[in-house]
């Protein structure tokens, strides 16, 4: 199981696939091997629904976004 939580909060916003995790890693550059966290907003959102985002990975980034502009969020096995 992949989980997402917020990197601020430590808060878990919900659960991925391994194949929602393969697609956020290809889209986003990261800056190490050990790099875990991406920041969201809704134009990333949207960026990811057009390169292959489920309607349920898309729905989970939203939510974690809810009323801000972008928020950070890190990713984890477990």
């Amino acid at each position: 199981m992949i989980t997402i939580s917020s990197k601020d909060s430590g808060s878990l916003i919900g659960t991925i696939t391994e194949a929602e995790l393969k697609l956020l890693m290809d889209q986003f550059e990261e800056e190490s091997s050990t790099d875990r966290d991406y920041y969201i907003d809704e134009q990333t959102v949207q960026m990811l629904e057009e390169n292959g985002a489920t309607p349920a990975l898309a729905a989970l980034l939203r939510k974690a976004i809810g009323g801000s502009d972008g928020v950070d969020i890190v990713w984890a096995r477990g």
